[in-house]
């Protein structure tokens, strides 16, 4: 069913999503559906709560077709098609939906300058440890869509990383998905800042190149505090408790703070200066995954706690909705950054490795997703058989 609430109108007051753009951050939608394009809901969104962008994987078009009629016209058009596998109809239903939310988008993509009005589409989760095929996918992926303002999603694995430089040379839009350690996401700012050079020296216009560096939020706080809760369990000693308690639903914040210092270092150095010089546009930080998991926590507290200039916060339906409704404004990414050290060395001291964590989440991602396609898949497979029989 269709989220409730997400494409009402702005009320008289001031709407916090709308005014997110004037602390640098720009709005996108964690979420696509068929009926926000024939609807004009999506245009209502972009004019009213500011909407800059979108996103999708395939659990979200997993539920779109499984969940909904929208897609019946398409799907049985497709039912009879011999020459595709259940790969090739999925793809023929994803890039109509992908074309036209960049059309939707492409006001806001002229108006930003390139740097907002983007939606993404992901290269098959099953590639997300091979570099070869990675690459020959996107590629295929950008020539399909034929859309200026659409990011290929490949995920940053260390398989991803030579892929991503590979492509942003070729002047192909990248957005870096399932980032979770601040060291991957410093490879993730390399591989950018490397293909913009090797673009620049094929002479590419930098002007016109965008990319996105996908930081997961939420699912941080999720692992962390299991393995903090099992540490509580574990001892009698009220100080250590307290101690450990006090982590709690602290370090995927603080995790993103530390990465945004990262982001400001590198694009403010030397190197970056030069490609800029030429017009090109820094790889923002995207912090994906922020609907918040743990209902003891605020509703929107992976949005309020991480607004800062130059990123993006790409939120589900729910999360649009809540922070629309009692979203809090305020430069929060660059307060207490000492705090925030202080919680990844205080994490440490509790016994639990950041790496570790952040290596699971990134193996645990890679897998989800491939299940996720494989239920996608299925899906599609169903539907058109059922329409085949009709």
């Amino acid at each position: 069913m269709q989220p409730t609430g997400i494409l009402e109108n702005a009320k008289a007051t001031k709407n916090p999503l709308k005014e997110l753009l004037s602390y640098g951050q720009s709005m996108w939608l964690d979420y696509i559906r068929r009926d926000l394009f024939t609807t004009g809901k999506l245009k209502n969104m972009i004019d009213d709560d500011g909407l800059r962008g979108m996103t999708s994987n395939p659990a979200i078009f997993e539920k779109a077709i499984a969940d909904s009629s929208l897609y019946d016209d398409i799907l049985k058009s497709l039912a009879s098609r011999t020459d595709l596998d259940a790969t090739g109809k999925y793809e023929q239903i994803a890039i109509r939906d992908i074309q036209d939310a960049a059309d939707a988008l492409r006001g806001v993509y002229k108006d930003s300058n390139c740097r907002d009005g983007y939606v993404s589409l992901e290269v098959s989760p099953y590639l997300a440890r091979k570099t070869k095929e990675t690459i020959d996918e996107a590629r295929r992926l950008w020539k399909t869509v034929k859309r200026d303002n659409v990011m290929i999603k490949v995920p940053g694995t260390a398989e991803g990383l030579p892929a991503i430089r590979q492509l942003i040379g070729e002047g192909i839009n990248i957005n870096v998905t399932l980032l979770f350690a601040q060291e991957v996401y410093e490879e993730v700012a390399e591989a950018y800042i490397a293909g913009l050079e090797d673009l620049s020296k094929r002479g590419g216009n930098l002007k016109k190149m965008a990319s996105v560096a996908s930081f997961f939020i939420s699912r941080i706080d999720t692992l962390v505090d299991s393995l903090l809760n099992d540490r509580i369990k574990k001892t009698s000693d009220a100080t250590q408790q307290a101690f450990l308690k006090s982590l709690l639903g602290k370090v995927a914040i603080a995790n993103g703070k530390m990465t945004y210092q990262r982001y400001e270092r590198i694009f403010n150095g030397p190197r970056w200066q030069a490609l800029a010089a030429k017009g090109a546009q820094t790889q923002r930080v995207l912090w994906a995954s922020t609907s918040t998991k743990n209902p003891e926590y605020r509703d929107v507290v992976y949005v309020e706690e991480l607004i800062g200039r130059d990123t993006v916060n790409t939120m589900p339906p729910a999360t649009v909705d809540a922070f629309r409704d009692h979203g809090k404004l305020r430069n929060a990414l660059t307060e207490n950054v000492d705090g925030a050290k202080k919680v990844m060395d205080d994490l440490a001291q509790a016994g639990v490795s950041i790496k570790e964590v952040t290596d699971k989440l990134t193996d645990d991602g890679v897998k989800l997703f491939a299940d996720a396609f494989d239920k996608l898949l299925a899906a599609v497979e169903k539907s058109s058989q059922q329409k085949a029989q009709a």
